[in-house]
């Protein structure tokens, strides 16, 4: 059997070596032969619940726009598009002596990047796939287009490149989020790193089937999935408070300068938590956010505060969900997720919004309930 046909795109270019050995490439290529050498790696799950890609879906009216203005003419178009390469490519060093007062921080020579008939690209885009995107439909194919290309098979570090890349424009936090957990033991700005744990202590609620929020949790990768009613951004931020607050449940499994995160802990105490939280309210559990505030952001992160004082008084062997569910029965009889009127503050259960008022007068109200309820 015959080897698919290959072709090659040859360039100029400069190399130099960045973090631990990685080869990074400077060169020119036509606009239009990006999407042949590089692919656009879309985020998504697969059957197994692996998260595949990290690329955002297409913008239409974006690369749209970009079209009209590269259909002007003679347009300046210098913003580098940066890829991922595979080993595949090949450097070849020029040969000659270097020019006087040269850093001999980079070298100079021919990349040829090989174009595979069958369409196996060897490249991906880490930043700048709507201009690929609008190059590949622009009347002039010709356009000369910087890139900078490092080589890497990792998805890791494919990863971690989009983030940073594009953690100063407007991507959507979200997706920030689910990407996060994904990015393996690499080093992240201090506030990204603080958002890892809580995202991906999210992602195992959601894919587990022994958690109560197992296929509850709307997450970007999710194309269909019909089930989801709450927000990842509620619960991440529902962990992160937990985590961040001196005196939460969480905060005892944070990292340490010596220790990392007890992750295994963290989950299992909110598995005990919202297992109660859903015995409990069973009627508001599982519901859209419309015909129930449980599971509205307001709800969800109001409850983890609650979770936060119970947790408080309940310790050892006590942290159980029956335990649990005794100390959220003390507040139930003032609790209306889906229908009736939040007495204390005077609006229907359906007024209450996705507010920081909002939010902080159903967390007041809750608290206050559980102290009642102790007293009684």
């Amino acid at each position: 059997m015959s080897q698919p046909e290959t072709t090659s795109i040859v360039v100029r270019a400069l190399h130099t070596i960045q973090g631990d050995g990685i080869d990074v490439y400077a060169f020119f290529i036509k606009g239009a032969e990006i999407v042949r050498v590089a692919d656009i790696s879309r985020i998504e799950r697969d059957n197994d619940g692996e998260l595949k890609g990290f690329q955002r879906p297409e913008i239409r009216n974006h690369v749209r726009g970009i079209v009209e203005y590269l259909n002007h003419g003679n347009v300046l178009f210098p913003n580098a598009i940066i890829l991922a390469m595979s080993p595949q490519v090949r450097f070849v060093a020029s040969r000659g002596t270097k020019p006087t007062g040269d850093q001999g921080i980079a070298q100079t020579g021919t990349l040829t990047i090989p174009v595979d008939q069958l369409r196996k690209r060897v490249a991906w885009i880490v930043d700048g796939q709507q201009r690929s995107l609008a190059l590949a439909k622009a009347a002039n194919p010709d356009i000369v287009v910087p890139v900078i290309g490092f080589v890497s098979d990792s998805l890791a570090i494919r990863r971690e490149q989009f983030i940073l890349v594009n953690k100063a424009r407007p991507l959507p936090t979200r997706l920030i989020n689910e990407l996060l957990p994904e990015t393996g033991e690499i080093l992240l700005p201090r506030d990204l790193h603080a958002r890892k744990v809580p995202s991906e202590i999210c992602g195992l609620l959601n894919r587990d089937p022994g958690s109560p929020f197992y296929g509850l949790i709307r997450r970007p990768s999710d194309k269909s999935n019909s089930e989801a009613v709450i927000t990842d951004t509620a619960v991440i931020k529902m962990i992160r408070n937990s985590i961040n607050n001196p005196l939460g449940a969480l905060a005892p499994y944070k990292s340490t300068p010596r220790e990392g995160p007890d992750i295994d802990s963290m989950y299992r105490l909110l598995v005990n938590y919202w297992t109660a939280v859903k015995t409990v309210f069973p009627e508001a559990w599982g519901k859209d956010p419309r015909y129930s505030r449980l599971m509205h952001s307001a709800g969800i992160e109001a409850m983890g505060v609650l979770m936060d004082k119970i947790y408080s008084r309940l310790a050892g062997a006590n942290e159980n969900p029956k335990n649990i569910q005794v100390e959220l029965e003390r507040v139930a009889p003032s609790c209306h997720w889906t229908a009736g009127t939040w007495e204390s503050l005077g609006i229907k259960w359906n007024e209450i919004q996705n507010t920081p008022r909002d939010i902080k007068k159903l967390q007041d109200v809750l608290v206050r309930a559980y102290a009642v309820g102790l007293r009684t």
